[in-house]
Formats: C-alpha cells, structure tokens, sequence
C-alpha cells in the first residue's frame, strides 16, 4: 500500500490528531496508561513510515492545554513518558535524520520536560531529512493569544502575514493534511490558524491500532483531491 502513495505528490506537512489511546486500553480491559504507552510506539513508527515516504514535515498532537483537566496520576504518567520518549530515542532521530522541534507553550511544563525538550531540538537542529513537530502544552487558541501578544509587545500592526510570523514555528509550511483518528471529526484546537486550508481525513481506527498502511490510505485519498484555496 505504502508503494502505491508514493506514485502521486506526497503532501510536504503532514498533521496528526493521534486521539483513541484510552478507549483502545479500556476495551481490553487495561490501564488508559498502557494506552498511551502503546500510542508512542505506534507514534514512532509513523514518524519513520511518513519519512519512508517522503514527508518533509510531520506535526503530531502529544498533550493540548485542555489535558491538564484529566486525573493528576494520568497527567503524570503522560509527562514522565514524554520525558522518557525524548531521552530514549535521540539515537532513532539522529539515525534518520530527524529534527525535532515543539509547538506550545512552555511555561507549566514541568522542568525536567522541558529540559528534555530543549536538549532534544538543539542536538537535532542541523538534520534536514525531516522535521517532526511536537505539539506538547499545545492549543490552537493559545498560540494565537500568545502571536498577538509578541505582535504587541513589538509594535507590529496586526495583518494575516505578521499574526502568520509571529506563531510559534512560521518556518513551518501550513498543513497539507490533517489526519485524525478514532472516528471523531473535530479539530480540537489543534493549529487552528495554521490549518484554513488543510486537507482532512478521518480514520475510525484508534491511534494505537493505526499503522503505516493507514498513512498511505490517507496519503491515496489526498492525491485525488484537488486543492483550490478558495479559488475556482
């Protein structure tokens, strides 16, 4: 399947909703953490498969500002995974290639996360294969309350190119398509200004059961699109 995708244009910004991780653990009687735990190893193999084909950047959902609400215990199992993800597989980065860099805003996340995260995007900075965005303490409006602020704070005039400069990575191009799995059909403050002309596709599979095959379903299905841009 992946073969087939990679004979029409591959998109150069892919973004996934990576959602399903713990009602994949609940319907087999396991942990939500187990979920999340199954969710990263899917996670990685998806960075690689999208790289396999030739995406140039890949923005995955890890932790939005909404998922502080749910239960501390969880909250911390989700903050030390990402902890560990980042320190245990630098060498899967620097062995293809990969830089890695992170959406959100940093303050509140715990020291030590950011700590990782900071080390991570600096020995990653000079690969150029591809570049994998981390969207950690990430929410769509956030980022754009924090792009008016920077706006302010610098005098610039408010216009769609200065608000499009001052958010968070604008070295990034726009989404070409976001993928969102476990059947659910919403953003969820997910790149909101970032993504007014974005390709969707919705997968009923849970993020833990989602796979390379499944990459290149939604790859085929934005091949036959056409994009107009609000054009004819």
């Amino acid at each position: 399947m992946a073969g087939s995708a990679r004979e029409g244009k591959i998109p150069d910004h892919i973004a996934i909703i990576m959602d399903g991780n713990g009602r994949w653990a609940k319907a087999r009687g396991l942990p939500r953490t187990e979920g999340h735990r199954e969710g990263l190893k899917v996670a990685k193999k998806i960075v690689k498969a999208a790289e396999d084909l030739g995406v140039k950047y890949l923005s995955l959902y890890v932790f939005s500002t909404e998922n502080w609400k749910r239960a501390s215990d969880e909250v911390g199992f989700l903050m030390a995974l990402i902890k560990q993800h980042l320190s245990a597989e630098l060498d899967f980065y620097r062995s293809n290639g990969i830089r890695v860099m992170h959406s959100g805003d940093p303050d509140g996340l715990p020291a030590e996360v950011l700590r990782e995260i900071r080390e991570v995007e600096r020995d990653t900075a000079a690969f150029e294969r591809m570049t994998v965005n981390l969207a950690i303490n990430y929410g769509g409006r956030d980022e754009i309350v924090r792009a008016a602020r920077r706006l302010a704070a610098s005098g610039v005039e408010p216009s769609p190119e200065a608000m499009a400069g001052a958010m968070d990575h604008p070295e990034l191009p726009d989404p070409d398509l976001i993928i969102r799995t476990s059947d659910e059909m919403r953003f969820s403050n997910f790149l909101l200004w970032e993504s007014a002309y974005s390709e969707l596709w919705f997968s009923p599979k849970l993020w833990p059961d989602f796979g390379a095959a499944d990459l290149a379903e939604a790859l085929r299905s934005y091949q036959g699109r056409e994009r107009r841009y609000g054009g004819t």
